[in-house]
């Protein structure tokens, strides 16, 4: 079991972090292998995945509003030792996770024509798009529980248990991929739609992995008795962590599919050059959320034990080294862009745009690397409101607008598009900065110190 009763210096942070990191790469991959193992199949059917995984990155985030608020909840609740408040916890999230993921399902399940036909997504690839999306689409509800029970074992410090299931699920898809993409040992030749089978088998098994490890590694309980009568007052704690800091994610994701309609508009090889250049800025950044996410848990715990100065110290420390890192590896993406490109495809055209968007990224990165850690860290304290309406404004009203104006009406294209996406980042991590300094959030733990069967 998490044990809470220490400083939690950086290299504590950093130890917590790996495992984070490991198991956010390899999800990661879980979406991302498919593309790469796709690219050797078809470039349509890469630029059809593109936008599968597109809306699915939409649904994820909504399921995500419950992990969210799972781990911030149950590191406060652990932080003021409160046991039944943590069993409550886990009952209501998953309950709340299977009644959105349900709904989710069928809006996927009845619009998906609809979400296409606005997206522009060129005729060719409309069928491959759509087979792998119904298909991802059917399996909402085991991402949904698979997310709930990883950010309780999470929040229970079990951060490897939930890495070593992330491998599992990769290396299962990817032998599934190699097996039904290419139609190996007797199976037919599926494409996109052995793809899509093989996620849901890995996500599946990933499920019964963790159920396993929450019921036989942690204290807390699933039992009826913890939601019956049902315990509104959590649900609303729940909610109002989730949303607001789901909110924040799920702006950007809707900003980023309105950037993908633009991006349609220019063809399958922008199209293409786009899904590589997104998938190796994951790998520049994954490091910020995996430090992030450490230090959400350790900052959730001081704000419940009301230690500002100790969150304070944290926040800091994270942005610095979250900077290190996502630069670091953007750099060496930048300086290594033909050979890594080169990878999935030798179309010069991909090759020489793919560099220029390497070098805007990296300086994408310097405002992410801030955004993510403060995002995170001020839903920690309390501060669930101010990342969502600053998220609205600045993603739609610079990042979209922007986009519009650079890429499409100025015709930069792609790279009109990428430059402000930049500027949106930067202009939300000074933003953020200030807000935090401001320390208006200690209000929260003052509150927190008066009603210890509270939280945030």
């Amino acid at each position: 079991m998490f044990f809470m009763g220490k400083n939690y210096s950086s290299k504590d942070v950093f130890k917590m972090s790996i495992p984070i990191f490991i198991e956010l790469l390899l999800q990661l991959l879980v979406g991302n292998v498919d593309q790469f193992m796709l690219s050797h199949y078809s470039q349509n059917a890469v630029a059809a995945i593109g936008n599968g995984n597109q809306i699915m990155n939409v649904v994820i985030i909504v399921l995500n509003v419950m992990s969210v608020a799972t781990t911030v909840l149950i590191s406060q609740y652990l932080g003021a030792n409160d046991k039944r408040k943590i069993n409550e916890v886990c009952n209501v999230s998953l309950v709340v996770i299977g009644i959105a993921s349900f709904i989710t399902t069928l809006l996927v399940t009845i619009f998906y024509k609809q979400i296409f036909l606005w997206l522009k997504i060129p005729e060719d690839i409309f069928k491959e798009a759509a087979n792998y999306l119904l298909i991802v689409g059917s399996f909402i509800l085991v991402q949904g529980f698979y997310m709930v029970f990883a950010a309780i074992l999470r929040s229970f410090g079990m951060l490897k248990h939930v890495m070593w299931t992330a491998a599992i699920m990769n290396t299962l898809n990817i032998i599934g991929n190699a097996i039904l993409i290419n139609g190996l040992l007797f199976f037919p030749r599926l494409g996109i739609v052995g793809a899509a089978i093989s996620t849901n088998i890995s996500k599946a098994i990933g499920l019964l992995i963790v159920v396993l490890l929450f019921i036989k590694r942690t204290d807390a309980k699933l039992s009826t008795k913890y939601i019956n009568p049902f315990p509104f007052d959590v649900m609303k704690k729940i909610l109002g962590i989730g949303v607001p800091a789901g909110g924040e994610a799920l702006s950007y994701n809707m900003s980023q599919i309105y950037l993908f309609k633009f991006i349609n508009i220019f063809g399958t090889a922008v199209i293409a050059t786009k899904v590589y250049c997104s998938m190796l800025a994951n790998i520049a950044y994954v490091y910020s959320i995996a430090i992030a996410e450490a230090s959400q848990i350790v900052v959730g715990y001081f704000a419940g034990a009301n230690q500002p100065k100790k969150i304070n110290k944290r926040v800091k420390s994270t942005i610095i080294i979250s900077l290190a890192f996502s630069l670091s590896i953007t750099l060496l993406l930048l300086l290594n862009s033909d050979r890594i490109l080169g990878i999935f495809t030798h179309d010069p055209v991909i090759l020489e745009l793919g560099k220029k968007i390497l070098l805007i990224e990296f300086f994408l990165e310097i405002g992410r690397s801030v955004n993510i850690t403060m995002t995170k860290c001020l839903v920690a304290v309390g501060d669930v409101n101010f990342p969502v309406i600053v998220g609205i404004i600045s993603m739609w009203g610079i990042a979209v607008v922007g986009s519009y104006i650079l890429g499409v009406k100025m015709g930069y294209g792609l790279i009109g598009i990428w430059i402000a996406m930049a500027f949106d980042e930067a202009v939300r991590g000074i933003i953020f900065i200030i807000r935090f300094k401001q320390q208006k959030w200690r209000k929260n733990l003052m509150y927190m110190n008066k009603n210890k069967n509270q939280v945030i």
